[in-house]
């Protein structure tokens, strides 16, 4: 009889599980709407959230050891203090690095656009004599001649054409600008929030687990939240650490090869490839219009090096580093990099990595327990044997 009971519930439990697939599957693409504009709708706080994660790596850093002389004091006022003085000095840490990276590039940019805007005539004469040299027909040149000196008209004629929908188009543009800028505001004040209040933060979580959980569940979503925030500190710290690794590289192999601006773009390089594996590319692009104005040889030679720079960061260097310091073999970073970049694009990059590792450290520490429980059985079960005989 209780066989039959508990088969039934099993068989409801069932069909009841297989109702709900069905209704899902059938409505994919409504949930998916709904998912979305749930997500649009938080996601300044996301934002912020993954802000605070980002931050929370370098405050700990400064609170805990350039205050470390502070702490050991017990004094009531840099109680209070300490949190405040911490993030502010954070703040300023991380705005200090956009400057000095923004005051390395953008002025060497903006000399680039200016000199490639005035020698534009030179570059175009250039660029023919390369074409004769290579072999190109003359009557292929001289085409290719009339198409670049009828650039500038068509273009112009383009603009006076399309106003209406470049207007439009500008507008657009501009309202996803605002609500970024907004989107970002809103996250900053947010994560500011949460950095000065996390301790109370996490006592509010503690209470409301235990207050709706049973014990073993809120023992494991506690262990889910520190491992979750050890791994995401962890892979933050490890891309910065992989960062100024590859920036080094490229500086010493830009010097090597004579390659002119190499503190400026190693510094580019090395701060955009805090995108994990392709973010470096970002820097190749900027780097090669630099040098380009300069000598395009050097240019090309210059995209080769970071090619094959690319090519070690990727295979070695970040799945050594990063994947080390969150636990992760090398050949799951890649793959967790490659997934995440297909379906959220680079915020699916940066947050693959960290949510791929929470993922196997669960499910690499529910095999280990399922084992180790397994082989306790089997011997409990061999010691009857023996007893038995």
């Amino acid at each position: 009889m209780l066989d039959l009971e508990k088969n039934k519930k099993t068989i409801m439990e069932l069909i009841f599980f297989t109702i709900v697939v069905i209704f899902l599957f059938i409505n994919i693409s409504y949930i998916w709407t709904f998912i979305k504009y749930i997500i649009t709708i938080f996601m300044p706080f996301i934002i912020g959230a993954m802000i605070a994660f980002v931050l929370n790596v370098l405050l700990n850093v400064v609170e805990n050891k350039l205050f470390a002389k502070l702490n050991k004091k017990s004094s009531k006022t840099w109680k209070k203090l300490k949190r405040p003085v911490s993030l502010t000095t954070t703040f300023i840490i991380i705005i200090a690095l956009l400057t000095l990276v923004s005051g390395l590039v953008i002025p060497q940019l903006k000399n680039t656009v200016e000199l490639f805007t005035e020698n534009f005539d030179s570059y175009q004469k250039q660029s023919i004599e390369v074409l004769e040299k290579i072999g190109i027909k003359d009557k292929e040149v001289k085409k290719i001649d009339k198409e670049l000196s009828n650039l500038e008209k068509e273009v112009t004629t383009y603009f006076s054409e399309n106003k209406q929908e470049i207007m439009q188009t500008t507008v657009g543009i501009a309202s996803t600008v605002i609500g970024t800028i907004t989107s970002l505001g809103i996250g900053i004040v947010f994560a500011i929030y949460v950095l000065l209040k996390k301790e109370d933060l996490s006592r509010q979580f503690k209470k409301l687990s235990r207050a709706y959980l049973s014990e073993d569940k809120q023992k494991k979503l506690v262990e889910i939240s520190e491992l979750s925030n050890k791994t995401f500190g962890n892979f933050i710290s490890g891309q910065f650490l992989e960062a100024i690794i590859i920036g080094i590289l490229c500086f010493i192999g830009m010097m090597i090869l004579r390659i002119p601006y190499a503190a400026t773009i190693s510094v580019l390089v090395g701060f955009t490839a805090l995108i994990p594996v392709f973010g470096a590319f970002i820097g190749t692009i900027v780097g090669a219009f630099l040098i380009l104005m300069v000598d395009p040889t050097k240019a090309l030679i210059f995209v080769i090096f970071i090619l094959i720079l690319q090519q070690l960061e990727g295979n070695l260097i970040y799945p050594k580093v990063v994947g080390t310091s969150v636990g992760l073999p090398g050949l799951w970073v890649l793959v967790a990099v490659t997934v995440g970049a297909s379906i959220g694009g680079i915020s699916g990059m940066l947050l693959s990595v960290p949510i791929c590792s929470i993922i196997y450290s669960i499910v690499r520490t529910n095999v280990n327990d399922k084992i180790d429980k397994k082989n306790t059985e089997k011997i409990k079960i061999e010691q009857k044997k023996k007893r038995a005989t």
